[in-house]
């Protein structure tokens, strides 16, 4: 065959710039909580680093899906901030489940949120600089001078992007000090599950009602200019990598394959492995009857028993909108206000739940519905 008749120095690798802005989603998923470390900021080679040249930040980590209530409150915001997603780790949520937890911080003041320290994210970091000092050494090895300069425009790219991306989380703190509802918190899933959350109101604005801040290290003006830079630096760089040596372009070739595979295996990895949450403890409540459920209408009710109160549903439109839903959830109310069930006064334990035949309410209530509007 001609390719192994004519060796390896027939090969053409002068589409091989493109492996450079490969990868582009694996890259973006993580850049966030990349731009907290300062790691962000090292010379190296990045896939796509495209990806981080834009026109705007994100002012906000990127939220989940999910209602948030207030249990007592009656607050609401229609999605889930990403420290909250990530603390409680609502992914794992099975169907229909109800679980309880609290969240108390570990430290007083206000939270200090960052990137793991030697996490996944910041071992990229590390390999994309060793892949450049690898490249640096060859390029002056061979005496390719296309390859050095294209290794050290494309290096040096992430250095100047990491200065306009670089950031640091800012949570909202409460100022005043005025007697407030107790601050616990339900969210709602979309597949149905419940999280009830017991927490104190500094908590509950830093991870709930408030969206986390990025505070850039450079001004919007300066961030576009280097944004400029870099994308003028980039189209230099592939342009230099085009001519270098065989050599060398299979040096690059190899790198940026790696480089891609190891991005989007890290980027499969639990987001929760590179963030440094240490700031706050959840503790898991276990209580009578266990998380699991077999219907929405059995998690509504636990929910409703733990909290002792309805008012969160009718807030954040949990339940079908009809007279009998409407009927069902006083009912609720009021037969979880009878019992002995919620949490303890130390807000420890969920005490055990009262004993009710919620699903044979609902189907009288619904009958109960049906024949008003058949008369």
């Amino acid at each position: 065959m001609k390719f192994l008749n004519d060796g390896y120095k027939s090969l053409q690798l002068d589409i091989v710039g493109f492996l450079a802005i490969l990868g582009e989603s694996s890259v973006l998923v993580q850049s966030q909580v990349a731009a907290l470390s300062y790691f962000f900021l090292l010379p190296r080679l990045v896939p796509a680093p495209q990806a981080l040249i834009r026109t705007s930040r994100p002012e906000h980590l990127e939220p989940s899906t999910g209602t948030v209530v207030g249990a007592y409150s009656g607050g609401i915001r229609h999605h889930v901030n990403h420290l909250a997603h990530l603390l409680h780790n609502g992914n794992s949520l099975p169907e229909y489940s109800v679980r309880c937890e609290k969240v108390t911080k570990t430290k007083a003041g206000s939270s200090d949120v960052r990137a793991r320290p030697f996490g996944p994210v910041i071992w990229l970091s590390i390999l994309g600089f060793m892949m450049s000092l690898a490249l640096f050494a060859i390029s002056i090895a061979e005496d390719d001078g296309f390859a050095l300069v294209a290794t050290l425009a494309l290096s040096f790219l992430s250095t100047l992007v990491g200065f306009g991306n670089r950031c640091i989380l800012k949570l909202s703190e409460r100022k005043a000090n005025r007697p407030v509802p107790p601050s616990d918190v339900v969210i709602n899933y979309p597949n149905g599950a419940f999280l009830i959350i017991k927490c104190d109101e500094y908590t509950a604005r830093e991870l709930y009602w408030h969206p986390e801040q990025c505070d850039y290290m450079v001004s919007p003006t300066i961030y576009r200019v280097l944004s400029l830079g870099g994308t003028l630096i980039l189209m230099f760089g592939v342009i230099c990598l085009g001519n270098a040596t065989l050599n060398l372009q299979l040096g690059f070739a190899a790198s940026y394959i790696i480089l891609n595979a190891a991005y989007w295996v890290v980027a499969a990895l639990p987001p929760q492995w590179n963030w440094d949450l240490s700031y706050y403890r959840v503790d898991r409540i276990h209580y009578e009857g266990g998380e699991k459920n077999k219907s929405f209408t059995q998690a509504l009710w636990k929910a409703i028993a733990i909290t002792q109160t309805a008012r969160w549903v009718k807030i954040g439109s949990i339940a079908p909108i009809s007279k009998a839903w409407d009927s069902w959830i006083d009912e609720a109310e009021q037969k979880a206000k009878l019992g002995h069930g919620g949490w303890d006064e130390k807000g420890d334990v969920v005490r055990e739940l009262p004993d009710w035949d919620f699903d044979a309410a609902l189907t009288r209530h619904l009958y109960s519905d049906e024949a008003s509007h058949s008369v």
